[in-house]
Order: structure tokens, then C-alpha cells, then sequence
């Protein structure tokens, strides 16, 4: 392989994994400072019930999380060619693998659902593929 198509394709697979770290961090610094903010809100539009007692500060809880994955995705989106940045994608994959089929199940087995789960289930499984498909040698 030539050197100059082998710098075309690093520079290709950086660019790619950098967009799929900056896309993700957005999305779950939204997603984690709404369920910070306003549990309630999140859960009634995710699966159109209530939360009251201890689900609040545990969906707060989940909203750190969701806040602290994303500034690590917007951070190692400053050194795409690196493990840790690698391993956080296998992580990425993970969480959304699981989000597909926690909210799925829900929607599933929970009737009626909110106006924002299915499309938080596609938006997750979407994000599942890109994390699995995303190009990872350097």
C-alpha cells in the first residue's frame, strides 16, 4: 500500500471517529443535563409515566452519567489515534447496545409509551452501528 494512500486513509479514519465523538458528546451532555434539570420531564416524554421518591435523584444520577460520558467523548475527540479512545467507543457501543434494549423492552412491554422512545431507540441503535462500524486502525 502506498504511503500516501495509507495517510489519505488515517486522515479519513481520525476524521470519522472525531465526528462520531463529537455527535455523541452533544447528545449526551443534552440528554444528561435534561434528566439533571427535569427527571420528571424525561421520563414522562421517554415512557409517558411518573416518577416520584427515590427516582429522582437516580434519574439525576443517570443525567451525571450521561453529562460525564459526554465530556469524555467531546475530550477524546481532541485524540482519535489513541487506545483510551478507542476503548471508549467499545464502551459507547456498549451503552447504546444496552439503551436499544432496555428502552425497547420498555416500549415493548410497557404500554402506552411517550412521543420520545421510539425515536430514542432508533437514535441509540443508529449510534450502536456507527460506534461498531467506526473505523478503528491507525
Amino acid at each position: 500500500m502506498s504511503r500516501q494512500f495509507r495517510s489519505t486513509r488515517v486522515v479519513k479514519n481520525t476524521s470519522a471517529m472525531n465526528y462520531l465523538l463529537k455527535f455523541t458528546a452533544v447528545i449526551e451532555v443534552i440528554a444528561g443535563l435534561a434528566l439533571l434539570a427535569v427527571p420528571a420531564a424525561v421520563v414522562q416524554l421517554l415512557l409517558d409515566g411518573q416518577i416520584s421518591g427515590a427516582a429522582v435523584p437516580l434519574g439525576r444520577l443517570a443525567g451525571a452519567a450521561l453529562l460525564a460520558l459526554g465530556v469524555a467523548c467531546w475530550l477524546a475527540g481532541y485524540d482519535v489515534k489513541s487506545r483510551t479512545t478507542h476503548g471508549l467507543v467499545a464502551a459507547m457501543l456498549v451503552y447504546n447496545l444496552g439503551a436499544v434494549f432496555i428502552l425497547g423492552a420498555a416500549g415493548i412491554w410497557s404500554q402506552p409509551v411517550g412521543i420520545l422512545l421510539w425515536p430514542a431507540v432508533l437514535l441509540h441503535a443508529a449510534m450502536a452501528v456507527w460506534c461498531g462500524v467506526c473505523p478503528t486502525r491507525r
